[in-house]
């Protein structure tokens, strides 16, 4: 009789092999389908057989990449059972790319002309999987840290340019983002997600975010959102510097100059106020 913990093993094993197959499918038809669009930008309009020949492939497997890029608007089929070409569904992957390229070229401009006027540290931020993301950076004749932000993730409910995204973020975004354990960087962070909200409706009523000693004591900070071509907002301009010289008072005099730079970019970035 065949032991029982034996065919329990054998089970699981072929589970486990199973499963390790089928990732690796799943990885090798990745690899194809990036491979049909590397294919038809190189070689322009290209028809089923030339693809499956690339590829080393049966043609009913090139069918089936093609059916699915096709699906998702990355490939046409040129005229009935025609050879195949890139789709503009990749002009608006590549659009979004060339987008945040060109907030960073132009967001630097904005950023060293008002950290001029202001005297501070002006950052540009964008919101990227749950945190902000640091894109285009200045510092002030004033500013006294020489710490780059560049790059730099920071945490979306405890910085003024986060708050201006999460305020400006789709619902269904937001709520995930609240959903997560907000972490207490100072005894000012607001941690509670109810009390969070409350302070964003604000924003949206103000048109601005503050944030004072919330992610570093001694640190204040106030960002305006940046719009994009269709009205969006697609990131926040900041303005930081120490508690002692960024008073809340200055904070609400530099909020004008501010607006005015964001909405001077969001302009050189295809947005238009009504």
């Amino acid at each position: 009789m065949r032991n029982q913990g034996s065919a329990d093993a054998t089970s699981t094993g072929k589970r486990a092999s199973a499963g390790g197959n089928a990732t690796q499918s799943q990885v090798q038809s990745v690899d194809r389908a990036i491979s049909v669009l590397e294919l038809l930008a190189r070689n322009g309009e290209t028809g089923i057989t030339e693809i499956a020949g690339e590829l080393g492939v049966h043609k009913s497997t090139a069918s089936r990449l093609l059916s699915v890029l096709e699906a998702r608007g990355l490939v046409e089929q040129l005229g009935e059972r025609g050879k195949y070409a890139i789709g503009f569904g990749v002009v608006r992957l590549a659009g979004a790319a060339t987008g945040r390229m060109d907030l960073a070229k132009l967001g630097r401009a904005s950023c060293l002309v008002l950290a001029e006027e202001l005297g501070e540290t002006v950052n540009i931020a964008i919101a990227d999987d749950g945190v902000a993301i640091n894109i285009s950076q200045a510092r002030g004749s004033a500013a006294i840290t020489t710490q780059n932000w560049t790059g730099q993730r920071t945490p979306l409910h405890a910085t003024s340019s986060g708050k201006i995204l999460l305020a400006y973020m789709g619902e269904t975004e937001r709520k995930r983002v609240l959903k997560r354990k907000l972490e207490q960087y100072t005894p000012r962070t607001t941690v509670e997600p109810e009390e969070l909200m409350t302070e964003l409706e604000r924003v949206l009523e103000d048109g601005y975010a503050a944030c004072y000693e919330e992610l570093e004591l001694g640190m204040h900070a106030v960002a305006v959102p940046i719009h994009g071509p269709g009205g969006d907002v697609v990131a926040a301009m900041s303005a930081s510097g120490p508690s002692y010289r960024l008073s809340k008072q200055r904070v609400k005099q530099i909020v004008k100059p501010m607006t005015e730079a964001a909405d001077e970019l969001s302009a050189q970035l295809g947005y238009f106020r009504d």
